[in-house]
Order: C-alpha cells, then sequence, then structure tokens
C-alpha cells in the first residue's frame, strides 16, 4: 500500500512538507537573504521582535478588518444571489454561469482589472460618479475600495456552495410551513437558515482563512499602500523578507499567521465534533 501512495506522496513532501518545516526552522534563525551572512540560532528573539513589532500589529489589525469585512459581506451578497438563482427564473442557466466568472479569473487579472475601474482619471468608477476620486492611494478609501474587490472576487464559489445546500433543503418542509401559514420570511428563518447552518459554519470558515492569507490580490492593487492601509500581514512578511532581507523573521511572522489560521480552523472542527456527539 505504502508504495501505491508513494507517487502521491512524494510531491506533497518535496512541496509543501519540507518547505514547511524549513521555513519553521527559519524563524527561530537569524537568516538574512544575503549571500556572505551566516545563519545563526537566536530562539525567541524573533518571536519577541514580533510581539513589540508595532507595525506587525498595525498590518494584524488591517488583516482582521480585512478578512471579517470581506467574510461578511461576501457571505451575505453570496446568500442573496444563491436565493435568486435557486429560484425558477427564466435564463437561470445563463445566469448561473455569469455568477461563476469572477471565480475564473487569476487574481492578477482582478487586480489589474479593478486598478481601471478604480483609476483617478479614466476609471469607469469616477466616469459614473462624475467624480475625480483616487480610490486606491486615497487615506480613508483604499482599504473599503479593496475590500469591495475581496468581496467581488470571493462571491462566486460562497455562492455556489450555498447554492448547492438551497437545492438540498427537502421540498416537504417548506409545503409544511406553507400549511401551518408561515410567510416567506418565515419560511427562510425557520426553514432555510438552520437546513443551511453546516454549509454556512464551513464556508464562512474556509472564506476566512482564503481571505486572512489573501496576497495577490491586494498587492497587484496598491502594494499595501498608501502609508501602509492596506498592508495586509502577508504583504508585511512579504516586504520583511524580500524588500529588508529578514528571512528569518519573515518566517516568524508565517509561522505566527498560521498559528492563527490553525486556531480557526480548530474552532470549526471543535463545533462540527461538538454538534456530531
Amino acid at each position: 500500500m505504502w508504495l501505491l501512495m508513494l507517487p502521491a506522496m512524494v510531491p506533497v513532501l518535496l512541496f509543501s512538507v519540507g518547505p514547511l518545516l524549513y521555513g519553521i526552522g527559519l524563524a527561530f534563525t537569524d537568516a538574512r537573504n544575503t549571500r556572505v551572512h551566516e545563519t545563526s540560532f537566536v530562539g525567541l528573539e524573533n518571536f519577541t521582535r514580533m510581539l513589540s513589532d508595532e507595525q506587525f500589529w498595525a498590518s494584524f489589525q488591517i488583516g482582521a478588518i480585512w478578512s471579517v469585512s470581506v467574510t461578511v459581506l461576501q457571505f451575505l451578497a453570496a446568500l442573496g444571489l444563491a436565493l435568486l438563482l435557486n429560484m425558477n427564473l427564466r435564463f437561470r442557466s445563463v445566469a448561473r454561469v455569469l455568477a461563476v466568472v469572477p471565480w475564473a479569473m487569476p487574481p492578477v487579472v482582478i487586480g489589474l482589472m479593478w486598478k481601471l475601474v478604480y483609476h483617478p482619471d479614466a476609471g469607469i468608477l469616477n466616469g459614473l460618479l462624475g467624480t475625480d476620486v483616487n480610490w486606491l492611494a486615497d487615506f480613508s478609501l483604499a482599504l473599503p475600495a479593496i475590500i469591495v474587490v475581496g468581496v467581488w472576487t470571493g462571491m462566486p464559489q460562497t455562492t455556489v456552495v450555498l447554492l448547492a445546500g438551497l437545492q438540498n433543503v427537502p421540498k416537504e418542509l417548506y409545503e409544511a410551513g406553507e400549511v401551518d401559514g408561515a410567510g416567506r420570511w418565515r419560511r427562510f428563518w425557520n426553514i432555510t437558515l438552520p437546513q443551511l447552518r453546516p454549509v454556512i459554519v464551513a464556508i464562512t470558515s474556509l472564506d476566512f482563512v482564503w481571505n486572512f492569507n489573501q496576497f495577490g490580490l491586494v498587492y497587484v492593487l496598491t502594494q499595501g499602500g498608501p502609508g501602509g492601509r492596506t498592508r495586509l500581514p502577508m504583504l508585511f512578511a512579504y516586504e520583511e523578507a524580500f524588500r529588508y532581507r529578514a528571512a528569518g523573521y519573515a518566517s516568524m511572522l508565517g509561522l505566527a499567521m498560521a498559528i492563527v489560521v490553525l486556531a480557526v480552523l480548530g474552532l470549526y472542527l471543535w463545533r462540527q465534533m461538538r454538534e456530531a456527539k
């Protein structure tokens, strides 16, 4: 059996487990991305530096705002779209295909497209509003602007998952609700949401992890600017590794973010096991 699993395990060990263990090891060293520097073990020095790093905590706060906002807003938008696509409407199949178009687009392409939308001189948004706002360079508007892009980007997969959940709700429950005199709102609140609860918990947990680890989309849009107002934790770690050459410290930042992600996943699995009992 192990011989049969070996072809699948080797790439995972080489390209996933190996780099992960190497990164964890670097987190406890003073490694730098230079040829002349000799790496030495520094213990928890990078950890204590991270705890006292105001820029890291600022990026972590921005990352938390970004992750929670995008996750909640894309869930609400996806739920509304899923309910609409679940109705017996004309051209429903075409609408379902169009709804997943952003899902098929790479983050870099999406970022470039939305940069054109937000362009201060030739952007569609300013043209519609009759303004000349530089959305991605404004200190107060840059974060909300990229949150909108994040919602638009992540909504399709959430819509697909919620639509699949809606189609698995037994129709008999709705028929029984109608017999009891329940209106649409009561049927939605007392039947649809309880039936979708496992799906909602699963997809929102995964969305939070994906959003917290977001890098490419925000890098293309703002590169963390203006003035660090959109610098997510992944962007901060990237800058430490490749701009300031602090590979050891950047590895510690990555390890800390991995622990946050594992904590969220652990909470999700704990809830699932608790509900199963």
